[in-house]
């Protein structure tokens, strides 16, 4: 897209969350966005961004970044004019979606990527008793993927109360930097035992380097440690897998480069998202296509959506309408 002067606004969202959602770091009960209107003649595009304390940001921060920006520039420009974070998320997903307006045509088209179909996405439960956590698997046992908070001295008893209650369901858990590789060590067979097939992120990002070269009976995936292409080269020996997610990497540019990298580099990719709604998931499932894993959820965990949300089905979720993003 060319360099033109595009009106920008802020509105900053919230939606309430079906239940409260805890993970090892604390609990919430909504999800706090802000979304990016870019207008250009009767022409808009959205973006939405979820920014996270985990890297310093908050609302504030990152509404002040996308207002220093300057009257004119496009997503090749941008990429300088903000670092991988939440801010060039909602900026960059918002000029993609203007420019496919101004086309005409789907954002994938311009992309040059083949038409997307639905993925089949994880449904995350959050981290409670293990008495609650059976309760809850067993509410969504008809899910082909569920996905376990933990980071936890009793992390063992949540994964078995889980199986208990989902037993024909493929399982992923994220430690959410709460182990150490001692623990990894100790539990990992015991999770392969009861079918998990991926951790995420177990030890804390400045302190992964004890992952490197240690057998890894259960794949490790990681998430914190990897923010966009920068990343790759410190992943090396330690991981199996790279979590995308459009707020760290700094919108769909870098997330679909990040991904021809990491697969260029051997890594398998998992697709994730914070909690947000649709607008924020719409782009991120373009990335998700043949993913190994998907975890495009955040609209599940919702009260309320956008209007035109994304479709959840047995199928997976579903690509964006145009309606929505794209």
């Amino acid at each position: 897209m060319k360099e033109k002067s595009v009106e920008i606004s802020l509105t900053r969202d919230v939606f309430r969350l079906a239940q409260v959602f805890t993970i090892s770091r604390g609990s919430r009960s909504e999800a706090q966005v802000l979304t990016v209107h870019l207008n250009d003649g009767g022409v808009s595009g959205r973006g939405e961004c979820v920014p996270y304390a985990r890297y310093g940001e908050t609302l504030e921060s990152v509404a002040a970044q996308i207002e220093g920006l300057p009257e004119t520039f496009d997503r090749a420009r941008l990429q300088d004019l903000l670092p991988a974070g939440a801010a060039r998320n909602a900026v960059d997903c918002a000029l993609w979606d203007l420019e496919a307006k101004r086309a005409g045509k789907r954002v994938w088209e311009l992309a040059g990527l083949p038409e997307p179909k639905p993925e089949i996405t994880a449904y995350t439960l959050s981290l409670d008793t293990p008495d609650a956590m059976r309760e809850q698997a067993a509410k969504h046992a008809h899910r082909p993927l569920l996905k376990i908070k933990l980071g936890t001295p009793d992390d063992m008893e949540r994964v078995e109360a889980v199986r208990a209650g989902a037993p024909k369901s493929r399982i992923i858990v994220d430690a959410n930097e709460g182990w150490s590789a001692e623990v990894y060590a100790e539990l990992a067979p015991h999770l392969v035992r009861l079918g998990v097939s991926l951790v995420e992120q177990p030890l804390p990002a400045g302190d992964d380097e004890a992952l490197r070269g240690i057998e890894r009976p259960l794949p490790v995936c990681a998430d914190e440690s990897c923010h966009d292409r920068d990343s790759l080269p410190g992943l090396k020996g330690k991981y199996d897998v790279v979590n995308i997610k459009l707020d760290k990497t700094g919108g769909l540019t870098e997330a679909l480069a990040l991904r021809d990298a990491a697969k260029a580099d051997g890594y398998k990719v998992m697709v994730g998202c914070m909690v947000g709604s649709s607008l924020a998931m719409a782009p991120a499932v373009l990335v998700a296509q043949g993913a190994l894993v998907t975890d495009l959820d955040g609209p599940l965990l919702l009260a309320e959506d956008r209007d035109e949300g994304l479709t959840f089905d047995e199928a997976g979720v579903h690509p964006p309408k145009a309606a929505l993003w794209g």
